[in-house]
């Protein structure tokens, strides 16, 4: 009967307007502000202001002390490796996960005595925690409240692969993970540093960034990007920016002498190194007398193993090296 029908439901029957998704901020082309310096440094030539990236490279070969002298240059404005100035000083922060407290401290005291530093006017904050899984919250968040209340210039993560629990070769969990580290650089003006190994069977002339472990959108994540390999026994450094011309690569010496103020420092540029043949690299790598396989020859070279083989044919045939049982030696 009409008195008994349910009272109509207008409210399911006509809902409100839907509200629409705001559109996206855009700015014409020209009226984006110019500068006068596209490319500015957080240190000269090194690494770029507000970018990411990695300091690659073998284990047991220095990484670890280039990252720390990036941060206490930073912290200080005092010029890194004793050659690469800072424009702008602003605190650090720095989380080692395989160095207990008292050795980074060690190491940071010695570089600033080094420098005539005092230790207590140091602006770098080391997070004290014991892990951090940087894969999931809540550490995700507490790194980025810490470093939203101190404001560094810098942050620094050694090494990658005790910061997380994901598959590095898993392309989708590693572009994952460094969306966050992108993030903390886009909402807190920040430059971050991950410093991460090198494949230990990258084959011999692979471009450094090709080199390093897992997926190769590590690599294509930096905006500045270090490397670090050893080479007969010395360090190599060398860079890459994305904004930016590459520096040219230097010899790096982990000067102990004097063991309170052990530091790394630039001993020389390797211009000539890049315009020398291959002929001459291995003629050069044999002298007085000295005796190399070919997979040493191919370690320190960094070459190709054809190419390799084919330059010692060609040396060979000239009468310039000869083959012994125990490796390569000059004919001379």
């Amino acid at each position: 009967m009409p008195g008994n029908r349910a009272p109509t439901n207008h409210t399911a029957r006509y809902p409100g307007p839907i509200e629409r998704p705001q559109p996206l901020p855009v700015v014409r082309v020209g009226d984006i502000p110019s500068e006068e310096n596209s490319q500015r440094w957080l240190v000269e030539q090194l690494w770029g202001d507000s970018s990411v990236g990695v300091i690659g490279g073998a284990p047991k070969c220095s990484k670890t002390w280039l990252a720390l002298d990036l941060a206490l240059s930073v912290a200080t404005g005092t010029a890194c490796l004793g050659k690469y100035s800072v424009p702008q000083a602003g605190p650090a922060l720095v989380y080692l996960a395989e160095d207990a407290l008292p050795v980074v401290r060690e190491r940071v005291e010695g570089m600033a005595r080094h420098r005539g530093l005092d230790l207590a006017g140091v602006d770098i904050h080391v997070i004290t925690a014991p892990t951090l899984r940087l894969d999931q919250d809540p550490h995700r968040e507490q790194l980025f409240e810490t470093a939203k209340r101190l404001r560094p210039r810098l942050l620094l993560l050694d090494p990658l692969v005790r910061l997380h629990g994901i598959d590095e070769n898993h392309a989708g969990e590693v572009a994952e993970l460094l969306a966050y580290f992108r993030s903390l650089q886009r909402k807190l003006d920040l430059s971050v540093i991950l410093v991460h190994h090198t494949r230990k069977n990258a084959a011999g002339g692979t471009a450094a960034g090709q080199g390093l472990r897992g997926s190769s959108d590590i690599h294509a994540f930096g905006d500045s990007n270090l490397y670090i390999r050893r080479t007969r026994d010395r360090l190599v450094l060398s860079s890459e920016h994305r904004a930016a011309a590459a520096s040219p690569p230097v010899y790096l010496e982990l000067v102990a002498t004097d063991a309170q103020k052990t530091h790394l420092e630039v001993i020389a540029e390797l211009h000539d190194e890049n315009r020398r043949t291959l002929q001459e690299q291995v003629l050069e790598r044999l002298a007085k007398g000295t005796t190399l396989t070919r997979a040493k020859l191919r370690a320190t070279l960094s070459v190709k193993n054809k190419r390799l083989g084919d330059v010692l044919e060609s040396l060979e045939r000239a009468g310039q090296i000869r083959r012994t049982p125990t490796g390569w030696q000059r004919s001379d």
